[in-house]
């Protein structure tokens, strides 16, 4: 794994879109900030320095492409190491899930360091700063967005696939955990997407979040990445588990 800085519970092609209704996963709150102390007040036209008594400073709501986000990306042909590197030379925080495995080369066995997710990797920034790798027919002719579709009436709008920040941690965590019956699937694995929220608290899983339920016959956790992925913890004890109200 690599990563640039820059059910209840029991004991066993380019370019982003329109910003659609909240869906699955995918958060569509934004943050508001208030305006700098030294900014002027939008509202009396006057300094925040010198603001009278009772006046209410507006707030103001960053624009979605405004905004930071982890952001699912696909390349053609497995060349996503090749575009993460490219991101990460550019000084942008990027993720791409690997897995040791052994194979036999020319005769010999190897161990080689392969794509967890084939085709696919993360990274974070606006829409806009991710969008400019993206449109770079250039260099990255290979690289687009990951796209989830809404329904809006009779019309399927489409907008770049966001993934919340606690999702990425929690992949992170799972990946991590080579060899410990481990799964991560290029599906959604229906009984993960709804039930009851945890947060693990203990073990070699702390701090993964997401819903409980059994699974190959053992109680684990798993997170659903909205019509991505879904990544599943090994057997989880019911002591190890927080309820996510």
């Amino acid at each position: 794994m690599k990563i640039a800085d820059n059910a209840s519970i029991d004991d066993n092609p380019h370019g982003g879109g329109e910003i659609p209704p909240r869906t699955g996963l995918t958060p569509d709150v934004l943050p508001e900030v208030q305006e700098s102390a030294k900014a002027e007040n939008l509202q009396s036209g006057v300094s925040t320095n010198n603001v009278p008594s009772g006046k209410v400073l507006k707030t103001i709501k960053l624009k979605p492409k405004d905004v930071s986000h982890w952001y699912a990306l696909r390349v053609t042909y497995g060349r996503e190491k090749k575009a993460y590197d490219y991101l990460v030379g550019k000084h942008v925080e990027a993720y791409y899930p690997t897995i040791k495995t052994v194979k036999e080369v020319d005769g010999k066995r190897k161990t080689v360091e392969e794509s967890r997710l084939p085709n696919i990797f993360f990274a974070r920034g606006t829409e806009e700063e991710i969008k400019s790798f993206v449109y770079d027919n250039i260099n990255l002719p290979y690289l687009r967005f990951y796209y989830k579709h809404t329904h809006t009436g009779a019309r399927i709008m489409k907008s770049p696939l966001i993934v919340p920040d606690n999702q990425i941690k929690s992949l992170q965590i799972i990946c991590e955990k080579e060899g410990s019956d481990t799964l991560v699937l290029q599906e959604e694995v229906t009984k993960f997407k709804q039930g009851e929220k945890v947060k693990i608290i203990e073990g070699d899983f702390v701090g993964v979040t997401g819903i409980v339920a059994r699974y190959h016959g053992q109680q684990r956790v798993g997170l659903v990445i909205d019509g991505l992925l879904t990544a599943v913890t090994a057997y989880i004890p019911t002591a190890f588990l927080e309820k996510i109200l």
